[in-house]
Order: structure tokens, then C-alpha cells, then sequence
């Protein structure tokens, strides 16, 4: 069984993203670790990218400072692969076909595979467009992440069919971030997965607070949270360690 799915044995599974070279390679190592040592059951690892059409701006602002601090995706690799021994969590990256294409999508697919990394999150690959990944991603053992959103409707059930690893459950319309109020009926989506697929379903999008994580953990399998860590990352810099490890721990024992 892959590891994606493994994460989700022992209870609810907490889900955090960090943009990989934000600030520096150097920080995104120690916050691996110490995310998967704080109760990460699978880490979202964001390869950077100029356009990233599904992020707001705190993201957006991470990703072009990890760019310009001269992050690239081979780096990104090499890091990962020299640290994955001390990480106990599974791991996905979370990126858009450009890079994956312009990289190579069989040799990106290979470097997962090298590096421990065992499912991609690519938002901008529509479901009818799957197979520009699929055939690869089989090869090499990795899984391809379904996205699902309040709009999706009768499409859920077509989605989830065919659903790898975990499928992401986008709670909110619109882009990441924080968001005061989580509005949409959650539970109706992993319903109607659950329906044709007993796949586990992680909820995120605009989760940010033990609060609203508990309260998502009641409908779906895991939280997923992002910008709000990478908020936390934007304002402690190099010394944001502690107080992402700290945030880890209270959302994992918010979702138990």
C-alpha cells in the first residue's frame, strides 16, 4: 500500500504545505523535519512557479521570493532526497504542469520516485486531462491527487471513481488563504465520494485555526492547511521553526 494512504490509518490525518526555498532551502529542510516530528501525517511540498493560478497572494508572494532566491526544481529534489531518512511523514508536491512539463513529465515523475515522494497535487490538470500525468505517474508508483470543488457537482462521482492516494476536498470558491468562515457543505462532497469509492478525503482551502480544523475533521478523513503556515514562515523568516512546529502540534491535536 502506498503511503498516502497509510497516513490515514491511525485517525485523522493533519496535512500541512510549505513552499520549498521559503526563505531559503535551508529553512524549508528543518521545517520538514520538525513538521514531521510536530504530527504531519503527509506534507504538501510546493515546487515554486511563476503563475500558480490556484494560490492567493501570500503563496503567490512565497513562491516569487523562492524564485528569486534561485530555487529550482532539481534543488528542491536534492534536498528532499538527502533529508527524506528523517522524515516520517509521506510526501506529495503540490506544483502546476508547466513546471512538470517543462522539466520532463516521465523524468519529474522518476525523481519523486528517487526522492520518497509518493503522490502530486497538480490543480491546473482538469480530470479529462489526467492522462498527461497518469501513464507516468503508474510507472514510477506515484500517485495522482484528484481535486474536487463546491462547483464540481455531478462530476464528483466521475472523479472519485478513479481516485489515487487521497482526494482533495476544496472547501471554499476562489483561490488559497485564510478564510474567517468555512460556508460550503463539505460533508455533501465526501458523501457523494464515499458513494463510489471508500478513498479517504482531505478537506482544504481556507482552513487556518484548530477551530475550523476540528470542525472540518468532522466530515472529512483529513485537514489540509497551507497559507497559514506559510504566513507563519513569512514573518519569522529563517527562525520560523519553532513556531511552525508549534502550530503542527495544535492542529494535530485539534483533528484526534
Amino acid at each position: 500500500m502506498n503511503d498516502i494512504k497509510k497516513a490515514f490509518e491511525n485517525g485523522k490525518a493533519f496535512i500541512p504545505f510549505v513552499t520549498a526555498g521559503y526563505p531559503d532551502l535551508e529553512t524549508t529542510e528543518k521545517l520538514l523535519i520538525g513538521m514531521s516530528e510536530s504530527g504531519a501525517d503527509i506534507i504538501e511540498i510546493g515546487i515554486p512557479f511563476s503563475d500558480p493560478i490556484a494560490e492567493g497572494v501570500v503563496i503567490q508572494e512565497a513562491d516569487l521570493q523562492a524564485l528569486k532566491g534561485g530555487v529550482t526544481t532539481d534543488k528542491i529534489f536534492d534536498m528532499v532526497k538527502s533529508i527524506r531518512p528523517q522524515i516520517k511523514s509521506a510526501l506529495a508536491v503540490m506544483t502546476y504542469m508547466n513546471p512538470i512539463f517543462v522539466y520532463g513529465t516521465e523524468r519529474f515523475m522518476q525523481k519523486c520516485s528517487e526522492c520518497g515522494i509518493s503522490a502530486v497535487i497538480v490543480p491546473d490538470v482538469p480530470f479529462e486531462e489526467k492522462e498527461e500525468l497518469q501513464p507516468y505517474c503508474d510507472k514510477f508508483g506515484i500517485d495522482v491527487i484528484s481535486l474536487i470543488a463546491p462547483t464540481s457537482h455531478d462530476r464528483i462521482k466521475t472523479i472519485a471513481k478513479e481516485a489515487q492516494g487521497f482526494v482533495y476536498c476544496v472547501s471554499s470558491l476562489g483561490v488559497t488563504g485564510v478564510r474567517k468562515e468555512i460556508t460550503t457543505n463539505v460533508g455533501e462532497m465526501v458523501d457523494l465520494v464515499k458513494s463510489v469509492n471508500d478513498v479517504p478525503c482531505a478537506i482544504g482551502f481556507g482552513i487556518s485555526t484548530p477551530e475550523q480544523a476540528k470542525k472540518m475533521a468532522e466530515y472529512a478523513d483529513g485537514v489540509i492547511v497551507g497559507s497559514a503556515i506559510v504566513k507563519i514562515v513569512g514573518k519569522y523568516g529563517r527562525d520560523s521553526l519553532e513556531p511552525v512546529c508549534e502550530y503542527v502540534k495544535s492542529m494535530k491535536d485539534a483533528i484526534r
